[in-house]
């Protein structure tokens, strides 16, 4: 189990020194506006940021002594290119102090996931590790996967390295435990066992199958289970059923049996070599043709809770030590760290490391590199699969590298792409309309990029394809020329696919036209004589070229997938518009009329409709309706 510390606090004292200069690079005005902050800089611990002339974030730091580490980026001499080019580009810093450099770390890690500066050595996973919850505030706990924000009471268990990993254990708790999994909702309004009951997958406390004592001592043993304590649990396990045999109560004993075998296969299956280790994370990296990997194990009470590989970005010309010392700082921003920490090489803040992580888990936390034992092969494991992993992201970035070519030639672009929008439309007959954009790259999909587009009939009508496909392309294109006019901006597209025939490219082409936009390569990619089967879609270039490709091509299936993912977005965004839709009322627009004063007026007239014809005089008699409410519904319908 793991849990937070309580929230680190900095000094708010915040300055920002600006030098006046122009956008372009220029390393003496970049050096001009350093010089100008190392005037009034304090030799104190805490992160400064280096911005450029927009006011964006180029860099992240932390320092022990702010005036010292900061005065480093004047000597231009002694640094590297890469950070010449980011001096070159600074205009302006802003300094955060703190009480010590073990919080100027952590107000680091932090930062850096807010602004995601160019320079900083990124974690690119940004999602959320699963966790474990056994509820705490209630009679009957309840078991759950759980991600995000840590508020609900109770104990948590993790993290996990995937979703598959603790559903798996999830599974496993049921079998071996049977506790509930169902929200308060269903359990409140339970009259007899459900399903799971009956596949011996809960011991139904919602209709009395179990006492609140014997429930309590379920809970009991999954958190000895949970806490590494599986040995206990089993040999527990085995008396009870010894003595429910010998008592002939064949029936218990048949389900205490069956407990034992899903203990058995779980020991079978999550637990691994780790006697002595406890809980433990286990990084591990691999180099490669300028690519970096960090494998991730997490062994919690030697049970293996899986592991995942983690590729940081901006990587180029970073010392090996100072990659894995930005990577773990950024990964326990969020994640509690376990209380011993394996890496396979020595860090050179390894002490300041370890007193951060313990500040925030408030407990100790331990960082070491293994040498012998049960933890070095542990290690050495973790070392394999870092290796292996990265191999596999370099084939796969090199079939991907090869296909980007090859659109490149298919199209006639200057280079390969390095980020592909898609676009399609959604609706039933006008309703519910809406467009869809995905965005992709080097990397893959980018979906922290996809966006939808509410069609509003600014166009044309919502049931027209071409007035919907222009109505994006200017919301799109015309936002793009607010915000990011520069073509040298990596929001901009280097290629544009349109799900449709030559009548929704001629659209977009129009709207580009009108808002001066020329240069961006568009594509239709239309269903083929066969409605798409066999792989006969048909490309439409803006030259009025029309083709086809091969059906084994494999620039053929790379723009199929692109082409599916998008229909794939627009469908299930249209799909969950429309389930909107069905769930509204006509009172949801009635101003001022929340969700307990609309039950209330249905519950009393039966329909919306019946409430938009009632008089006033039967709205005030409805319960739980005011004199000024009942007037305000009147009125809402009946005012002219």
């Amino acid at each position: 189990m793991s849990s937070y510390g309580p929230p680190t606090r900095f000094h708010e004292e915040q300055a920002t020194f600006t030098i006046r200069g122009s956008d372009t690079p220029d390393l003496d005005a970049g050096v001009a506006a350093i010089r100008n902050v190392l005037k009034t800089l304090p030799a104190a611990p805490g992160v400064y940021r280096m911005q450029d002339a927009k006011g964006d974030v180029l860099y992240v730091g932390k320092a022990r002594a702010l005036k010292n580490r900061v005065a480093n980026y004047t000597n231009v001499n002694n640094l590297t290119q890469r950070l010449r080019r980011m001096v070159s580009q600074t205009r302006s810093m802003t300094i955060v102090t703190t009480n010590n450099e073990a919080e100027a770390l952590l107000l680091e890690a932090q930062l850096i996931k807010r602004y995601r500066p160019a320079y900083n050595v990124l974690l690119r996973d940004d999602k959320s590790f699963p966790f474990i919850l056994l509820r705490g505030d209630q009679e009957f706990p309840r078991i759950q996967k759980h991600r995000g924000a840590r508020r609900a009471k109770g104990d948590y268990y993790g993290p996990f390295a995937s979703a598959g990993s603790v559903n798996n254990t999830l599974n496993a708790l049921q079998k071996l435990f049977l506790l509930r999994s169902c929200t308060d909702g269903f359990f409140k309004t339970r009259d007899r066992p459900c399903l799971l009951y009956q596949i011996k997958r809960c011991s139904a406390p919602c209709v009395g199958r179990i006492d609140e004592g014997g429930y309590a001592e379920l809970v009991a043993d999954a958190k000895q289970f949970l806490a590494g304590k599986a040995t206990d649990v089993q040999a527990k396990l085995g008396k009870q059923m010894e003595a429910a045999a010998e008592a002939m109560d064949f029936e218990l004993a048949a389900l205490l049996r069956d407990r034992l075998k899903a203990l058995t296969f779980v020991q079978g299956t999550q637990f691994i070599n780790a006697e002595g280790v406890g809980d433990a994370d286990i990084f591990a990296m691999a180099c490669k043709d300028g690519v970096i990997g960090i494998q991730a194990f997490f062994i919690r009470g030697g049970q293996n809770w899986g592991h995942r590989s983690f590729f940081p970005s901006h990587v180029n010309d970073v010392p090996e030590d100072e990659v894995m010392t930005a990577f773990l700082t950024q990964f326990y921003e969020e994640v509690p760290p376990a209380r011993t920490v394996f890496v396979d090489r020595e860090l050179p803040e390894a002490a300041l490391l370890a007193e951060a992580f313990a500040e925030q888990a408030g407990r100790k936390v331990e960082l070491s590199v293994p040498q012998r034992g049960t933890r070095r092969r542990l290690l050495d494991q973790a070392k394999r699969n870092a290796e292996e992993a990265l191999d596999r992201r370099l084939a796969e970035s090199t079939t991907q590298a090869k296909l980007l070519r090859e659109v490149a030639e298919l199209f006639d672009l200057p280079e390969p792409p390095d980020r592909i929008e898609v676009y399609d439309n959604s609706h039933i007959q006008g309703t519910n309309a809406l467009g869809a954009m995905v965005v992709a790259g080097p990397e893959g999909f980018r979906k922290g990029q996809y966006r939808k587009f509410n069609i509003k009939g600014n166009e044309a009508a919502t049931d027209d394809d071409f007035g919907m496909m222009r109505e994006v392309f200017r919301r799109r294109f015309a936002r793009q020329m607010e915000e990011a006019p520069d073509r040298d901006d990596a929001t901009w597209p280097d290629i544009v696919l349109i799900d449709g025939g030559r009548g929704q490219l001629n659209a977009a082409r129009a709207v580009l036209e009108d808002l001066g936009i020329e240069d961006v390569c568009l594509v239709g990619v239309a269903k083929g004589p066969h409605h798409g089967r066999e792989g006969r879609e048909v490309f439409h270039m803006l030259d009025g070229r029309e083709f086809q490709l091969p059906v084994n091509a494999p620039v053929l299936f790379y723009l199929q997938r692109l082409r599916d993912e998008v229909h794939r977005f627009a469908i299930g965004a249209h799909r969950e518009k429309r389930a909107k839709a069905m769930g509204a009322s006509p009172l949801d627009e009635v101003p001022g009329i929340g969700p307990a004063r609309k039950k209330a007026l249905l519950m009393h007239f039966g329909t919306g409709r019946a409430v938009r014809n009632a008089s006033l005089e039967d709205l005030q008699k409805a319960p739980g309706v005011s004199v000024s409410v009942a007037q305000q519904v009147y009125d809402f319908y009946h005012a002219r």
